[in-house]
């Protein structure tokens, strides 16, 4: 292969993709039907929302994928994971599927997406460290972002403040969970590194049902009811109180009365 076609190669690998494109004229133009109150408003913040959730989710998996190419690990750009193409991930019934009926069922922001990362190309530990925390930290950007102009008092609109705040507090729950240093999130990640051999050894037979023990454990309602206040807690740090998010909640399951 000459130089040049390994450069295009390299384009390719990394052009933003159609389908992310798609998505992202959907959240604006959805945006732009409630702030102008046009069409059905709980249809509108459901699209919102969906759109605005896997736009995030999206962004999740390119920050992990981008901090490993810095790492060190050169083959996430062949695996197309620099393109922001959802359908490039591992599993897309567990990275959009699953956290979208997680969302309707009980309004938390699953943790979902999946980009496999070659950690054997990565060297130190705290590369290691930071490719897990990438993910998360995009997620309290994302929260940031929607939330500091609805507590800011910069947007106006029922269903667009009520769109939003529901999604910022979907961004805050997927990163309180994510950072968890519970094995199959990425808070374990994040700490992994740092452990020592024979701890990792003991913890690894049971790293197959860490997520499944936290959604088990989300789904008890005292357990439930901590958690959502945590988040609610974060929310009122951006000056948005925890009923806009619940409101957005409401009107987000259009099919419900």
């Amino acid at each position: 292969m000459t130089f040049a076609a390994m450069q295009r190669s390299r384009s390719e690998d990394r052009r933003i993709s159609p389908v992310f494109w798609v998505l992202l004229a959907v959240l604006g133009t959805s945006a732009w039907a409630l702030q102008a109150d046009y069409g059905n408003m709980r249809f509108g913040v459901f699209l919102f929302v969906v759109s605005g959730w896997m736009v995030s989710l999206c962004l999740h998996e390119y920050a992990h994928a981008r901090t490993a190419l810095h790492g060190g690990d050169i083959t996430v750009g062949a695996k197309g994971y620099l393109t922001l193409n959802p359908l490039k991930y591992a599993n897309v019934l567990f990275s959009f599927v699953l956290p979208l009926v997680f969302i309707i069922l009980n309004g938390i922001g699953l943790p979902g997406g999946a980009v496999w990362i070659e950690r054997s190309r990565i060297h130190g530990r705290l590369k290691h460290s930071l490719v897990s925390a990438a993910g998360p930290l995009v997620n309290v950007a994302c929260a940031a972002v929607l939330l500091i102009p609805v507590g800011a008092g910069w947007v106006e609109g029922l269903g667009l403040v009520s769109a939003m705040s529901f999604l910022g507090m979907l961004q805050i729950s997927a990163a309180l969970l994510n950072f968890l240093p519970v094995p199959g999130l990425d808070g374990y990640g994040i700490v992994e590194p740092w452990l020592s051999y024979r701890t990792r050894r003991a913890i690894e037979p049971f790293a197959p049902y860490g997520m499944l023990a936290v959604f088990v454990l989300l789904w008890q309602p005292q357990v439930n009811q901590v958690f959502f206040d945590a988040v609610r807690g974060t929310m009122d740090l951006f000056g948005v109180p925890g009923y806009l998010g619940d409101l957005g909640y409401h009107l987000f399951r259009f099919w419900v009365q």
